[in-house]
């Protein structure tokens, strides 16, 4: 009977702290459901996709280019991100380190409104830059890395 219990007790732990997870709310006008970026000819967007020699490190959400970026959730903005040193990709080279709910996490390819202050649920962040100018044909997307480069997937 203890063994039930306890077993039970587990069990409700687990799924109790899995329903407290913190979830995003929409990331781009226009992909209420943050919809991912699934393949195309530049690749696939789920975490650990082949991107060559190495694997994808983050998650892609579903944005056009120039649509509004919102915060998922109440975040604080803690700066610029560098995604690229190749200056042929100037164009969509910004993004913005972010934390809150507990989470450490970065937006690629979104020019953001300011690098530091802080920003409610479902404030505007910034917009996302012209991903078909440096790669024609992509789904155009917000690309979400965790700082430890951890799978997003979860969150989603």
């Amino acid at each position: 009977m203890r063994t039930a219990v306890l077993l039970f007790t587990v069990v409700l732990i687990a799924v109790l702290s899995e329903c407290e997870m913190v979830k995003f709310g929409q990331l781009c006008s226009g992909n209420s459901s943050n919809r991912r970026r699934t393949g195309d000819r530049w690749g696939q967007g789920h975490y650990g996709a082949r991107r060559g020699n190495r694997e994808h490190q983050g998650l892609d959400i579903v944005c056009n280019d120039g649509a509004t970026v919102y915060a998922p959730f109440d975040v604080k903005l803690n700066g610029k991100v560098i995604v690229y040193t190749d200056p042929k990709k100037a164009a969509i080279n910004d993004g913005i380190n972010l934390s809150g709910e507990g989470l450490c996490f970065k937006l690629f390819y979104v020019k953001p409104d300011k690098y530091s202050g802080v920003v409610k649920k479902g404030q505007r962040i910034g917009t996302l830059l012209a991903m078909q100018s440096v790669y024609p044909g992509i789904t155009s997307h917000v690309h979400v890395q965790m700082c430890d480069k951890s799978d997003p997937t979860k969150f989603f």
